[in-house]
This record gives structure tokens, C-alpha cells and sequence, in this order.
């Protein structure tokens, strides 16, 4: 719920989920987390009060938000990892295909990643996880494919058939510097594969585990999407999110690109500098 400009970060994976044409949602939530459930929900006392007040411009907003999609919500009562979370949708999502979205990944691109990703997986019928190139130095924060490239589309440089998954590997182990991003198409066999894997650190049942066991049965494709990817769950990349996001904004990128001109950042690390001193 923490908000990137003026909207939690939640409610844009849903608008990317909608914008790639998936109409029902499940969220997965833990104890706490009331709050995501009465933000997507009708708010009557303060539509009341923004219809008295004649507020006609939130009220839209607001009621847009709770018209948005249809939500059922699941309770993980423990963090046991993703993949954990995945298979606590299971008898909602039954026999279909789904999409799993993670909400600190936020990902600005002209074409929805999600969509993206839907369009690999109605060409080839297969799992697609989101892909991105890497730095060594921040390579151990994630799971890297080793994969071999795909002819698609005329392009050989953005889909991959998976060999195998890492998770976290150290820089020198990395068979690749492609991650996984917190975008995924999957089929409903990665619920078997989930149950069967054994916990790993902590308890904690893996996604990526999952999908290399259903990587013994089937193909699973990689995507390197087109878009720019933001770690909205680390400080900085939740910054400089705040930072791009705003200034894209007709309503606030003018005055805010003209306030951040008034700055004057070397003098003031200088003066930081000094003060320690």
C-alpha cells in the first residue's frame, strides 16, 4: 500500500493485469492487510462526502478504483515464500492459465509487461517468466536463467527457451546475468510441481523450485521485456520511481521538474560533508 506518487503500488500491478486484459484478480494477503482489500472495495461514507462536497473529479477516482475488476482475496497465515502464496490460489484459479503479478516490481512500459508476456504464451502454449538483464554486482538478489535464445517475431535477443533456474546464485555461479522479474504466465501444472518440492531456508516453499521441477516435464520460455523495471521494495529504486513517475505527470511533471532545477545538490553533500566534519 505504500504509494508511488498518488497510488499504492498495488493498484498499479492491477491497472497493468487490466491494461493486459485480465478481468478477475486474486490477491494474496497476510494478516494486516485490511487495508488492501477496503482500498479496491465501494467506500460509501466518502463518496457521500465527496458528492455532497460536489468533488466530481475524486469522486470519479474513487468510484473508478472500486469498479476497477472483480477481487477475491486469499489469507496466507504464514510468509512462506512465493511460492507458497501461489498455491494458496489454487482452487480459485482450478484448471486455467494465470498470471502472477508482484507489486514492488513496477514496470513502466508502452505495452503492458503482463501483455507481453500473454502474447508469448498464446503463440507458443507454454509457462513465460519476465527476464532482464543484470549486473554482476546485484546478480545474488534473484533467480537467473540459463537459457538458450529463441527466434521470435523476427527478433533473437528477447525470447528464451529456459534450460535451468538459479536462485540466488554468488556472480561467479550466475550462468547468465538474466533475472527473473516479478512477472509470470504459468500454467495450472506448477501447482502439482509447488506441492511436490521440499521447503527450503526458513520453510520456505520457492517459485522458481517450483518451476524447475515442471521444467523436467514441459518447456518453460523467457522474456526480456520491453519497458523499464523499477524495485519499488528497495529504497532507492522506490525514490527514484517517485522521481520519473512524477515527472511523467502532465498535472505535476512542469512545477516539479522546475523545483528540482532550484536544488543545488553538490553544495549541499558538501555542506553534509563539512557538518560531520
Amino acid at each position: 500500500m505504500l504509494p508511488l506518487v498518488d497510488k499504492p503500488l498495488i493498484q498499479y500491478g492491477v491497472e497493468e493485469a487490466i491494461h493486459s486484459g485480465i478481468q478477475n484478480i486474486v490477491i494474496i494477503t497476510g494478516r494486516g492487510k485490511s487495508a488492501i482489500e477496503d482500498h479496491f472495495d465501494v467506500s460509501f461514507e466518502l463518496e457521500h462526502l465527496l458528492e455532497t462536497r460536489n468533488k466530481k473529479d475524486l469522486l470519479a477516482t474513487v468510484r473508478n478504483i472500486s469498479d476497477m475488476i472483480d477481487v477475491a482475496y486469499i489469507r496466507q497465515r504464514e510468509a512462506l515464500g512465493l511460492g507458497h502464496a501461489v498455491l494458496r490460489a489454487r482452487a480459485i484459479v482450478g484448471s486455467e492459465p494465470f498470471a502472477v503479478v508482484l507489486s514492488d516490481d513496477v514496470i513502466d512500459a508502452e505495452i503492458p509487461c503482463l501483455r507481453q508476456l500473454l502474447d508469448v504464451y498464446e503463440f507458443f502454449g507454454a509457462p513465460v517468466v519476465a527476464l532482464m538483464e543484470v549486473p554482476p554486482e546485484a546478480i545474488s538478489a534473484y533467480g537467473v536463467v540459463d537459457a538458450e535464445p529463441v527466434s521470435h517475431n523476427g527478433c533473437r535477443d528477447r525470447l528464451y527457451r529456459i534450460r535451468n533456474m538459479v536462485e540466488k546464485p554468488r556472480k561467479e555461479d550466475a550462468p547468465s546475468n538474466l533475472a527473473i522479474i516479478g512477472r509470470y504466465v504459468l500454467t495450472p501444472e506448477i501447482f502439482d510441481s509447488l506441492e511436490m518440492i521440499e521447503a527450503g531456508t526458513l520453510g520456505e516453499i520457492q517459485l522458481t523450485d517450483g518451476l524447475k521441477h515442471l521444467l523436467r516435464n514441459r518447456p518453460i520460455y523467457g522474456y526480456k521485456f520491453e519497458g523499464t523495471r523499477y524495485d519499488a521494495g528497495d529504497k532507492l529504486g522506490f525514490l527514484k520511481a517517485t522521481v520519473e513517475f512524477a515527472l511523467r505527470r502532465d498535472d505535476l511533471g512542469g512545477p516539479f521538474r522546475e523545483y528540482l532545477k532550484t536544488l543545488n545538490l553538490q553544495d549541499q553533500t558538501v555542506g553534509k560533508a563539512t557538518e560531520h566534519a
